[in-house]
């Protein structure tokens, strides 16, 4: 049974949490960072759950520790929170969290984080010893991870590997930029891009599940998930092989909202100046977020969305990629009918 140490100077919230995980975990309520600390010094927790806001030593104070010992280092930390402050959960993350959960806790979903982190954290350990074979469990447990989070878009990443793979085979068949697409291995590339959204792991719950449209302010927050993606991704790199995976994962998430007239974000890039990976997944991305509900907006029919992507190429679509989507539109229709129905009906 896996041990997870609770940690919040608020008795209700000890309460809350250890009485959703008793029987699944082995749970010590602790009511400071001092008090976890003396006794981590006897037991080694999988996993801790971590307050922000206590007195004497705060969160941020006790994640510095954690990470400075290195006996303590890989423990799986994820904090908790009742703060409506972005820069606050980047900083957490920029300190090694692996996640947010807001309070009140919700049981469910304090159970599902959970699942998902201690999941993620065995895989990443065994990735040390065999990288290439986990390689797909382990992303795809990771994006699974990103869309718990954002509650709008659920089987965006799934939907969006299915359609890149059909787009990617159309340029293979044409010839259109051959020379870089030919050297690609599909195998690696088309997992990889399920790491594009990974960004929103930085983005606040209250804005990635905000039911009305976002204001300005929250759009421009937003948005930064393209460059939060692309560090996380970096730092994943530098401590790890050079390995080509997370090369393309990287430009999927660090290039997908540039525009071919150089008006998109975050580097406002123009035409080829923008790599292939994040031109490709530009119109992949966009397809599926125009086809599905939102809350601000209705699904488009896939004859609009075709529409509204034909009209666009040459500003916000590379035009060669634009033919080759409009030669496999029809698949792409397919698909969506295929996602569609196995939502009404279920998987068999």
């Amino acid at each position: 049974m896996k041990t997870i140490f609770i940690v919040d100077d608020n008795k209700s919230n000890l309460y809350s949490a250890k009485t959703a995980l008793e029987g699944v975990y082995r749970t010590y309520a602790l009511l400071s960072a001092e008090r976890m600390f003396k006794i981590a010094e006897k037991i080694m927790p999988d996993l801790i759950l971590l307050d922000i806001d206590m007195p004497e030593m705060d969160g941020f104070e006790a994640m510095r520790i954690l990470k400075s010992e290195k006996r303590w280092s890989e423990i799986p930390v994820v904090f908790l929170t009742s703060r409506n402050d972005v820069e606050a959960e980047i900083h957490g993350f920029e300190m090694g969290a692996l996640d947010f959960i807001n309070k009140p806790i919700s049981p469910p979903v304090l159970i599902k984080r959970i699942e998902a982190q201690i999941e993620t954290d065995k895989l990443i350990k065994k990735s040390q010893k065999a990288l290439r074979e986990i390689h797909n469990v382990t992303i795809s447990v990771i994006a699974d991870l990103v869309e718990t989070r954002d509650e709008t878009t659920g089987g965006h990443v799934e939907r969006t590997q299915v359609y890149l793979e059909l787009l990617v085979n159309e340029l293979l068949r044409t010839g259109i930029y051959k020379d870089e697409v030919s050297a690609w291995d599909i195998n690696i590339l088309l997992p990889s891009a399920q790491l594009h959204d990974v960004g929103k792991i930085g983005i606040s719950d209250l804005i990635l599940n905000k039911k009305d449209k976002l204001t300005n302010e929250e759009f421009e927050i937003i948005k930064r998930h393209c460059e939060i993606g692309e560090r996380v991704i970096s730092r994943i790199i530098e401590r790890t092989d050079n390995d080509i995976f997370l090369h393309h994962a990287k430009r999927f998430a660090a290039y997908h909202h540039e525009k071919w007239n150089g008006t998109g974000y975050p580097r406002g890039l123009r035409g080829e100046e923008i790599p292939l990976e994040g031109r490709i997944m530009a119109i992949v991305d966009v397809y599926d977020a125009l086809v599905s509900v939102r809350p601000y907006k209705k699904a488009f029919s896939h004859e609009q969305a075709v529409e509204i992507i034909k009209k666009d190429s040459g500003e916000h679509f590379d035009p060669k990629i634009t033919d080759a989507f409009l030669n496999v539109a029809e698949d792409f229709w397919v698909e969506l009918m295929l996602s569609e129905n196995q939502n009404q009906w279920g998987a068999d």
